[in-house]
């Protein structure tokens, strides 16, 4: 009798675990959840904010990545998950049964408990909400033209993360735009950076992080570093300016985006696995504590990294290959075979400013500029062909290395 796997999520990890277990999968039966039929390309969604590119080109329809002689897709949103019973619940009131389960739900925004976060700050954390910062500021351009209120062309980022950061650069890259729809001159269109730390970027070494910060500086970015956030409210950043007194300052503007961090899918929580901020703390095979059934991959699953003694950080490139190897360990479980635990080495980071711009490291080598432009798009390309193969990288791969 066949095994029934279902992987919920259609992300990185899921679609990797998904490609791993369609390979000589005759005697499983696979179902893949997501609330979308798309797929995207979820490090591209900066572009997407900042109108840079479309959510056409970084996307694509998940059936695409579907063998129906063995999967079934289920656009639905997943509810809850029982262990126990080996039960997904999904909020249709559907009930899913599996005898192995890959669990990739993906990342929320994390507001840390700070007032006015969700009520006033834009989020980006899918395509939608990118588009929806995309629409909002071309509606603020817009009404400057007729109001000349200086607030609606400043545009904050709460946040000077690698997501922080790669969307201040992709403003840069769109403030002409902006600037034509406002009827000002580019440098009109005001880009600032709020961030409680001060050592930013500390994947880098502090040279080439003070690198991206200076080039975004010299064209224009404004950081108030040091400065912790303590409140949201309506079109205003409350910081704090001075750690001794605790006195506050309030930056105002019309486009206030937050992206100071994520947590793992609030689902995994609330099915009863031990998780911290989303995210469970995995066996060394990618298995969940007690279920060794249930793989936990991606945003949502913390491993630990022997050689710093802290979880990875959560990213692309982990994420397709903690999705490969709870592949693989399932079609070993099938087999009657040990599973193997999750090793990780890796390849190295770039960090983009705009389309021509980045920097980063790969290997031990750090690249920077137009070079390292190139090589992001071409790490762009492997992901692509790692999710959706060899037709979605021709359909939507980054080709434009040399503009």
């Amino acid at each position: 009798m066949s095994k029934q796997v279902i992987i919920l999520g259609a992300g990185y990890a899921g679609l990797r675990a998904l490609h791993e277990l369609q390979k000589g999968a005759a005697d499983l039966k696979i179902t893949l959840v997501d609330r979308n039929a798309y797929h995207y390309e979820a490090t591209d969604l900066h572009e997407v904010a900042a109108g840079t590119q479309t959510k056409d080109k970084i996307s694509y329809p998940i059936s695409d990545v579907v063998k129906a002689s063995c999967t079934t897709f289920i656009q639905g949103t997943v509810d809850k998950i029982d262990p126990d019973n080996q039960t997904v619940l999904l909020e249709d009131g559907q009930v899913l049964t599996y005898d192995y389960l890959v669990v990739a739900l993906g990342f929320v925004s994390e507001s840390f408990g700070i007032p006015g976060v969700e009520e006033y700050a834009l989020q980006m954390v899918d395509v939608a909400t990118a588009e929806q910062i995309h629409q909002h500021i071309e509606e603020q351009m817009k009404t400057y033209k007729e109001t000349k209120d200086p607030e609606l062309l400043k545009i904050v980022v709460c946040g000077a993360g690698f997501t922080g950061i790669e969307l201040l650069g992709a403003f840069v890259e769109g403030r002409k735009h902006f600037a034509e729809l406002a009827g000002v001159e580019p440098a009109a269109i005001e880009l600032y950076c709020v961030e409680a730390v001060t050592r930013l970027l500390p994947m880098f070494s502090e040279k080439l992080a003070d690198y991206g910060i200076q080039r975004l500086e010299k064209w224009g970015v404004k950081f108030l570093t040091g400065k912790p956030i303590k409140e949201i409210k309506p079109d205003t950043v409350v910081y704090q300016e001075d750690k001794e007194t605790g006195a506050v300052t309030e930056l105002k503007a019309k486009t206030i985006i937050w992206t100071t961090g994520v947590s793992g899918s609030r689902v995994v929580g609330a099915s009863g696995f031990e998780a911290k901020r989303g995210r469970v703390m995995v066996n060394p095979d990618l298995t969940a504590p007690a279920h060794e059934n249930v793989y936990i991959v991606g945003d949502c699953s913390a491993v630990m990294d022997m050689a710093s003694n802290r979880p990875y950080p959560t990213t692309a490139q982990i994420s397709l290959k903690m999705g490969e190897q709870a592949g693989r360990n399932i079609k070993a479980q099938l087999k009657g075979k040990a599973t193997e635990p999750f090793t990780f080495h890796s390849l190295g980071s770039v960090c983009s400013i705009g389309n021509t711009h980045a920097f980063g490291e790969v290997g031990k080598t750090e690249v920077k500029g137009y070079p390292a432009s190139f090589i992001k798009k071409a790490i762009m390309d492997r992901s692509l062909l790692e999710t959706g193969g060899v037709k979605e990288v021709m359909a939507k791969g980054r080709f434009d290395f040399y503009h």
